[in-house]
């Protein structure tokens, strides 16, 4: 379940950063279709990604986020750097991946 797949591109100054998490990503609010149970929330409740050891984002996320999620977003940096990702659930689970910008 705790794959992430981290990518980031340097053009022009300016790195591209694309993601995808894979997690259940559970509100809470869905009903078990055979038992009528409802299922356990479990999602992810944090992540932060950090360029040497320096924060760069940090997103507080809640149950509404949908089934391995995809984050991308741009931001002014330079190629070599080695960029971080960690993400904490509400079960205490976390997951982290390193890339270098290409």
């Amino acid at each position: 379940m705790a794959g992430i797949k981290l990518r980031a591109k340097e053009k022009g100054g300016v790195v591209t950063v694309k993601t995808i998490m894979n997690h259940v990503m559970e509100s809470g609010r869905r009903k078990d279709k055979e038992s009528g149970e409802t299922i356990p929330a479990h999602y992810i409740k944090t992540v932060t990604l950090m360029i040497a050891d320096k924060p760069l984002l940090k997103a507080n996320w809640s149950g509404s986020i949908s089934k391995n999620p995809y984050l991308s977003f741009k931001y002014k940096g330079a190629k070599g750097e080695t960029l971080k990702l960690k993400w904490e659930d509400n079960k205490g689970e976390t997951a982290t991946a390193e890339t270098t910008i290409k």
